[in-house]
């Protein structure tokens, strides 16, 4: 009987992964996060900029809106939610929440002289000009 226990102890052994099974499986994970990070992060760079350009797009709609009613642009995008005018004509407010502010943080640039105007934003890195990721962020 003796010997009958020790056969059924060696043939018993526990099974699990051996360390070569797990650093493989740990370098494939690797590998792949390195091949789909940035591919992950210039995706979301590219809806930031769509989000921007969204934005700018429903501003320009209200400012429009804001000449219409008024007879010309406001010095400040605040005008779109408050008479700061003084006039009769203001219809607004012309935003139903706050102004927003861009995907990365920072206020729209907003100038007008009453009759033109422009808006953008500095993109992501919240500075004039910049290539790349870093552009500013406008409709032409």
């Amino acid at each position: 009987m003796t010997n009958n226990r020790l056969a059924k102890i060696k043939n018993s052994r526990i099974d699990g992964f051996t360390l070569i099974e797990i650093l493989v499986v740990m370098a494939i994970i690797g590998m792949l996060a390195v091949m789909v990070a940035p591919n992950i992060f210039n995706q979301q760079a590219g809806a930031q900029r769509d989000a921007a350009l969204s934005q700018i797009s429903s501003l320009e709609a209200a400012l429009d809106t804001y000449r219409l009613d008024v007879g010309e642009y406001p010095d400040s995008l605040d005008g779109l939610r408050e008479n700061d005018s003084g006039r009769a004509s203001w219809n607004g407010p012309y935003l139903r929440r706050e102004v927003p502010v861009d995907p990365w943080g920072n206020s729209y640039i907003f100038d007008s002289d009453g009759r033109e105007f422009t808006l953008f934003s500095y993109g992501p890195d919240g500075e004039r000009g910049g290539e790349g990721d870093d552009a500013d962020v406008g409709l032409q």
